[in-house]
């Protein structure tokens, strides 16, 4: 049963300091970085959402039974190398895991929650395939469950993949590209969606040893072994998104938020870009950056959101409780992400009398009819990012109800807490 959130906030000044937890992105591509260095690099600053948790987990059980060996009679080794990981709703977790088991010795089947079986992996399945990889499906052609077989042999190191449909499927094989006996060449096809983090990949990449060469729309990857490092994990840009909302939702705001830093390898920094269109100015200074609200008019019309995704919800809704008609481009990806997000907002936002309105690839902001009512519930999907990217609306709407307070959890575990702590009311409804 889900326990739901009532959110008030009786003035509309924000001011404090929020320390938020480690980078999701950056914490996730780590992890597997570890885990496929067999030791020599060590992740500093782990994230404490869910989906990170869930995947250190997972990889340290992974490295555990490695270890524990266990002996027949006549000495020889037994090795049960067959298990099912259930990865729950951690997308970034199936895509990097159907990697990083492609090449691994072990049977095992990698499933996940309802939804988590609905979200396409074809892609990536094929492409891996093709490098010599041993995956059937368990249940419906190109989604999860999968089944990976082990035993790999590569075939080929020439992957040709689309660019617009998922980072994470390049990111997948980027990770693993340095263990290949024969190295990779992976041909982009197309237009790369999400770049920024293709670059994060590569950096954290180099940073742990493995060098890259990116020519045209071929990145190349040789066979070579990691150096020992280790690699310190920023604070997640994405969760200082919401606090850039806040910020630019508010009469007045003054937060500063530790840790983060001007020339992020996280994409979603560029939200500092965005906000400053709403009047929020960004400060490097003191070890983190400062936000200032100053009102100011709304000129920008169109978002591209193409290499920040992650941020679309966040966005549109500020467009939307400011009755700013912007046109919004680059959500392709939004549709097979925790939920079909462009949808989830078209409901959400009807209930504040504006619609979002898709012309083939380009979305806009219908505010004519927007209104505020005195109380609104927000479903959330199952998705973390509805909830967050919704909560602002508090400064405006004397109460808030949000379904599901624990789906924060996948990214943003202190979510509630920390908006108690500049102001906010959050109570779990009994």
């Amino acid at each position: 049963m889900h326990q739901n959130i009532i959110l008030t906030k009786k003035t509309k000044t924000v001011n404090g300091t929020v320390q938020l937890t480690g980078s999701k992105s950056e914490c996730n591509r780590a992890l597997v970085i570890e885990a496929l260095s067999n030791g020599k690099v060590k992740v500093e600053n782990i994230s404490d959402a869910a989906d990170t948790v869930t995947l250190a987990g997972i990889l340290k059980s992974k490295v555990k039974s490695q270890k524990s060996k266990v002996l027949a009679d006549d000495n020889s080794e037994i090795v049960n190398r067959k298990s099912e990981i259930n990865i729950g709703p951690a997308g970034t977790a199936m895509r990097f895991l159907t990697a990083y088991y492609a090449i691994q010795d072990d049977e095992v089947i990698l499933t996940g929650s309802e939804r988590m079986k609905q979200r396409p992996i074809g892609i990536l399945v094929d492409a891996l395939r093709q490098l010599g990889a041993n995956i059937a499906y368990e249940e419906k052609d190109g989604f999860p469950p999968l089944r990976l077989k082990g035993g790999f042999t590569q075939l080929t190191n020439q992957i040709h993949i689309k660019g617009n449909i998922s980072s994470q499927y390049i990111t997948a094989l980027l990770l693993i590209a340095a263990k290949l006996p024969l190295g990779l060449d992976l041909h982009i096809e197309g237009d790369l969606t999400s770049k920024p983090y293709v670059e994060m990949t590569l950096a954290m990449l180099q940073q742990a040893g493995i060098k890259h060469q990116w020519n045209d729309n071929i990145i190349s990857i040789a066979h070579q072994e990691f150096a020992p490092t280790v690699l310190p994990v920023e604070p997640d840009w994405s969760a200082a998104s919401y606090w850039y909302a806040i910020a630019a939702l508010a009469d007045e705001a003054d937060l500063f938020l530790p840790g983060l830093t001007q020339y992020s390898l996280q994409g979603d920094s560029v939200i500092t870009e965005i906000m400053a269109n709403f009047g929020i100015t960004s400060q490097f200074k003191n070890g983190g950056v400062h936000l200032q609200k100053e009102v100011k008019p709304i000129f920008r019309k169109i978002f591209d959101l193409k290499e920040c995704p992650d941020l679309a919800q966040t966005v549109i809704v500020v467009c939307a409780a400011l009755g700013h008609e912007a046109t919004f481009t680059g959500l392709e990806t939004l549709k097979i992400k925790e939920t079909d997000r462009v949808l989830a907002l078209q409901n959400e936002l009807a209930k504040i009398g504006v619609k979002l309105i898709e012309k083939g690839q380009v979305y806009k902001l219908d505010c004519s009819e927007k209104h505020i009512p005195e109380k609104v519930f927000i479903n959330t999907y199952e998705d973390h990012r509805m909830a967050m990217a919704f909560a602002p609306l508090a400064l405006l709407i004397p109460e808030m109800e949000i379904e599901d307070a624990k789906v924060v959890e996948k990214s943003y575990p202190a979510f509630w807490s920390d908006l108690e702590k500049v102001g906010f009311e959050a109570k779990v409804k009994q």
